[in-house]
């Protein structure tokens, strides 16, 4: 056992130290160069969708700290095997810190705008690590005794500690270059003190006999802190609001330039809209309700002229990240805007911050461009998209769907009235209904809660008259186009999930 754990450890350090010392190399010359993030960014672009999807049914926004604590364990193992190997078999071990560099370099120069420059933190973790790693390695056959030197050249102490004073400079490193390149830190900062400005058009009140008054049941507005969170950003970025701009550019008469002082400047609108993920399962979350405050995309545009040949936008994050959007649903009535608050506070810097696009009617993944910096007016038999080059539909519009909010699946409830309740949604479209069934009797109409507006999604309830036993309960829903919520099972591949929201419970 000894054999193995001190050349691992040896490793280990030596991997750390390479890594902490590209982390802070990062913070100072490319700091969207970190290993980590690009090799994890390489990670989320190569992981096939319905394995994204299962992630994400696992640990719903905890997704992104499961892949960097992945990261971080596939590190640590890497080192340990190459420590050991180098001790077995050298250079071997040296070799595959080669490698791991190389997969590092390869990740960087893959990211959308990347350099040669991008690449120079993991090049420097992999020539780190390999010296350092020859050198301990070293350290640890002197410490083997030898017919010339029966009790070895170098004392065990002294491999000890080099081997723990590297992978503890290798671990302030990288927490120092992560606490320096963190932009997110001065844009937090920067969010702190804004105050957004009053809206020239103010969003309509929301009536009071919009929400039901039941334990349980989803706010008819989401709060902040609860919004569902999907996206492939590692790092949030850490856009400072006097650094941002945006572009309007492609088949357009004219290209746009716009400061967000120029941005705010402008008459911007409230208007409250219901934002769904494509990955949402039938009864999932990643759905939410809130109160936006932004300009319409629409009249950006109109400066810009698109060509009568244009049919899509294609919007680019500040990282890299693109979304292709119908050229019409940008341009039509609907509240399609460049958002920059929240119900009442500036975007949360997770949410978009300083400017993000919402837009009714079509799930996030080709609308909802967070930290948007270019909107390119183009084509979609031109140009596609981040997810459209997954195997996702170009186009996404939501799906009529409805949950089950109350009682919860698999709960144990009283025998007598009880309060089913939830939430169905159409967005652009308007739920006109929702009916109920328990087990295998007829579909029983439910009460719906006032709508706010066509693109929010709506509360209901029904009151049960529960019999003692285990019960099924179905829930679906009714467009305001006389459309009823099909039954039909789908997957959320390619362009969202279908099917009937269904609990179990026993009634006592």
């Amino acid at each position: 056992m000894r054999s193995f754990w001190r050349p691992a450890a040896a490793g280990v350090a030596s991997v750390v130290a390479g890594v902490g010392a590209a982390e802070l190399v990062s913070a100072f010359v490319v700091q969207d160069g970190s290993p980590v993030l690009v090799v994890g960014a390489l990670v989320i672009d190569l992981t096939p969708a319905w394995l994204k999807d299962a992630v994400i049914g696992v640990f719903g926004t905890g997704d992104k700290a499961f892949l960097i604590v992945s990261l971080a364990v596939a590190l640590v193992a890497g080192g340990a095997l190459a420590g050991w190997l180098e001790a077995l078999r050298p250079p071997v071990g040296r070799i595959l810190i080669g490698l791991g560099g190389a997969i590092g370099v390869l990740a960087a120069l893959t990211r959308a705008g990347s350099g040669l420059v991008n690449a120079l933190p993991s090049a420097l973790a992999a020539v780190a690590g390999i010296l350092l790693l020859g050198w301990l390695v070293g350290l640890l056959r002197g410490t083997a005794p030898t017919r010339a030197a029966p009790r070895g050249s170098v004392s065990r102490r002294r491999f000890v500690s080099a081997t723990a004073t590297t992978a503890v400079a290798g671990a302030l490193a990288a927490i120092a270059g992560q606490l320096v390149a963190s932009g997110y830190r001065a844009a937090s900062a920067a969010r702190a003190a804004f105050r957004l400005p009053k809206p020239a058009v103010a969003a309509a009140p929301i009536p009071a006999a919009a929400s039901f008054d039941i334990a349980g049941l989803s706010p008819i507005v989401t709060p902040n802190a609860d919004f569902y969170r999907i996206d492939t950003a590692l790092q949030i970025p850490g856009i400072q609001p006097q650094d941002w701009r945006l572009r309007i550019t492609g088949m357009v008469e004219h290209e746009v330039k716009l400061t967000f002082a120029e941005l705010l400047a402008l008459p911007l609108e409230e208007s409250t809209t219901t934002l769904t993920c494509v990955s949402n399962e039938v009864g999932g979350d990643l759905i939410g309700n809130a109160t936006w405050l932004g300009y319409p995309v629409r009249h950006l545009l109109a400066r810009a002229v698109p060509s009568a040949d244009a049919d899509m936008v294609l919007s680019r994050s500040q990282d890299g990240w693109t979304a292709s959007t119908p050229l019409e649903a940008l341009t039509d009535d609907r509240n399609a805007i460049l958002a920059v608050g929240m119900n009442g506070q500036p975007l949360p810097l997770e949410h978009g911050y300083p400017v993000r696009m919402v837009v009714p009617g079509l799930y996030g993944y080709v609308s909802a461009t967070k930290w948007v910096v270019e909107l390119q007016v183009t084509r979609f038999d031109r140009v596609t998209s981040y997810w459209t080059d997954r195997g996702w539909s170009q186009r996404g519009p939501v799906k009529l769907s409805s949950r089950i909010d109350v009682p919860a699946d698999g709960r144990t409830v009283q025998r007598g009235t009880v309060a089913v309740a939830g939430v169905a949604w159409s967005q652009h479209v308007g739920v006109s209904a929702v009916h109920v069934q328990i087990d295998d009797g007829p579909w029983q109409e439910a009460t719906l809660a006032d709508a706010i507006s066509a693109d929010t999604w709506r509360q209901w309830r029904f009151a049960w008259d529960a019999a003692t036993g285990h019960h099924r309960i179905r829930v679906r829903a009714t467009d305001a186009h006389g459309t009823v919520q099909t039954a039909r099972v789908q997957d959320v591949v390619p362009d969202g999930a279908t099917g009937l929201h269904t609990i179990d419970v026993t009634v006592s």
